[in-house]
């Protein structure tokens, strides 16, 4: 009699991504990733993250691919620990941020009206907003703590735009920026390291609002002055060794120009 057993479905990519993950955590794995936690595995992802950024900047889709399976990789292992513990699986996990994504959602997924892009992230952080209350004391509380504070000074100032705490127009940036240049020539004047390092610090906060509010990623700008600083640095450092010249024999204007 003919064999009527359903044949085995084949596992998709991402189910056997999970499955090595589990594989490599179970008795007899891999005893490197047997005694990974949590906490120790925190270098790996943000690392993992950095490397994402640097293939998008690259615009290299070959890296890019390798990158973001890199980075699943460690959503799944982190998952997997949960999973040991029973706290929750990487279906849980998946099945949370669907949820949330049709929650904050509501233009698509339900009779909400929008009337652009301004409107769509007004609704994200007034239902982020609802749903963190409880648990938040602020809205500006779910920005991670651990972010560079560049991007960190950036994001807060953008979420607290999204809930209408901004400035009307560009003119009152450009004067608030001109205050605080003010501020760190008299602190300088006096020579008060405290208030110096302070008046700095609003400086730079002011410098990355103003970065926001002209819609410029203040991260990118930064990056691309270090890439022409390091260009420029170079190109001086080969004529230096070519010559009997050294650094203090060029002006600061050498240094500046292009």
């Amino acid at each position: 009699m003919a064999d009527k057993r359903t044949p085995r479905r084949k596992p998709t990519p991402f189910e056997e991504l999970v499955a090595i993950y589990a594989r490599l955590r179970a008795p007899g794995g891999c005893p490197w990733d047997r005694v990974q936690t949590h906490a120790s595995l925190r270098p790996y992802l943000i690392e993992e993250a950095y490397e994402v950024v640097d293939a998008i900047d690259e615009a290299d889709p070959a890296k890019l691919r390798e990158e973001l399976g890199d980075l699943l990789g460690q959503v799944l292992f982190h998952a997997q620990l949960a999973a040991e513990k029973g706290k929750f699986g990487i279906d849980d996990a998946i099945r949370t941020h669907a949820e949330k994504m049709r929650r904050r959602h509501p233009h698509i997924f339900g009779t909400t009206k929008v009337r652009g892009v301004g409107d769509v992230l007004l609704n994200w952080e007034q239902i982020k907003y609802q749903e963190k209350k409880q648990e938040r004391s602020s809205a500006l509380d779910g920005i991670p703590r651990h972010l560079p504070a560049l991007l960190k000074a950036h994001r807060m100032q953008d979420k607290a735009a999204r809930l209408g705490f901004d400035w009307e127009h560009v003119d009152q940036v450009f004067a608030k920026l001109d205050e605080e240049m003010r501020e760190f020539g008299a602190a300088y004047a006096r020579r008060d390291k405290r208030m110096i390092r302070e008046e700095l610090g609003d400086i730079l906060f002011a410098l990355v609002n103003l970065a926001r509010y002209l819609a410029v990623d203040p991260e990118d700008a930064l990056k691309g002055a270090i890439r022409k600083f390091h260009s420029r640095f170079m190109r001086i450092e080969k004529y230096i060794k070519s010559s009997k010249n050294t650094f203090k024999d060029f002006s600061p204007d050498e240094w500046v120009d292009d």
